[in-house]
């Protein structure tokens, strides 16, 4: 588990996440990197939540080797490079499909539960845009843009719980709560979608500088981490360093806050 935080303004959008990565035998390390710039010098990134790997590779490492390709480094696909005057973030989306199912986890024996945020600008838009890939065992519909240019706000994926307990109003078990305290079972679901209407914190607007979402991103992921850590019914499975990226059109893909294991002096790669 882990969570994701996106932040998405007028001015861009910002990617925060944790570094807890659980393996399939239960070991929880705190040093995993869930977020990527996608392509040298293009306003693109991605996050990851859910499994840390297909097969005997990470999705970092994966995530990296499709960045090759966009970068056009990779002369076994060359017509993967993007232009950057005339790529969009749906054709980014398709590829990261087509790359992370198709070609890598279709063919494994492991099926494997991963869930991809794609934030940034498509070639000469004045907006950005997020999209997800989502991956569940053998299956992985097409991706689906969740966030349009005219959408504005904070999304979460990952662990629920603290996110949606501060900004629904409710935690993920209120169904089953009002059905036990003698809501009609065919109701509970309406009076759900009315109490989150009813108290939805927003925490965003359009016009915030994008300082003051990088804030409210750390804010939310530090919030999450502390959460699970006392939550005595929640598994210890968030954690680590939060690491934070913000997307604008003129700047780019920017790390704000990232861990790093190169010895001082040693240029990490992006």
């Amino acid at each position: 588990m882990t969570i994701i935080v996106s932040v998405k303004i007028n001015d861009g959008i910002v990617m925060a996440a944790d570094s807890a990565g659980t393996m399939g035998s239960g070991q929880i390390y705190t040093h995993a990197n869930k977020i990527t710039n996608l392509c040298a010098g293009l306003p693109v990134g991605a996050m990851s939540t859910g499994a840390g790997g297909i097969g005997n590779e990470s999705v970092e490492t994966l995530l990296k080797d499709l960045r090759r390709r966009f970068d056009g480094r990779d002369p076994a696909y060359p017509e993967w490079r993007l232009d950057p005057a005339s790529y969009t973030m749906e054709r980014v989306a398709g590829r990261l499909r087509s790359f992370l199912f198709e070609e890598k986890a279709a063919p494994c024996p492991e099926p494997a539960n991963l869930q991809l945020r794609l934030c940034g600008y498509s070639a000469g838009r004045p907006l950005a845009e997020v999209w997800e890939v989502s991956m569940t065992g053998q299956d992985c519909p097409p991706p689906r843009r969740i966030m349009e240019e005219t959408g504005f706000g904070v999304m979460w994926d990952g662990q629920y719980e603290a996110l949606n307990r501060l900004i629904l109003g409710l935690g993920f078990d209120i169904g089953h709560a009002l059905v036990k305290h003698g809501v009609q079972p065919q109701e509970a679901g309406r009076l759900q979608e009315e109490l989150v209407r009813d108290l939805y914190a927003t925490l965003s607007v359009p016009a915030m500088p994008i300082q003051d979402a990088i804030d409210l991103a750390r804010f939310l992921v530090e919030t999450t981490i502390g959460f699970v850590r006392f939550a005595v019914f929640l598994p210890k499975s968030v954690g680590g360093a939060v690491e934070i990226a913000a997307i604008t059109k003129h700047e780019g893909f920017r790390w704000v806050q990232r861990k790093g294991f190169y010895p001082t002096g040693i240029l990490q790669e992006d």
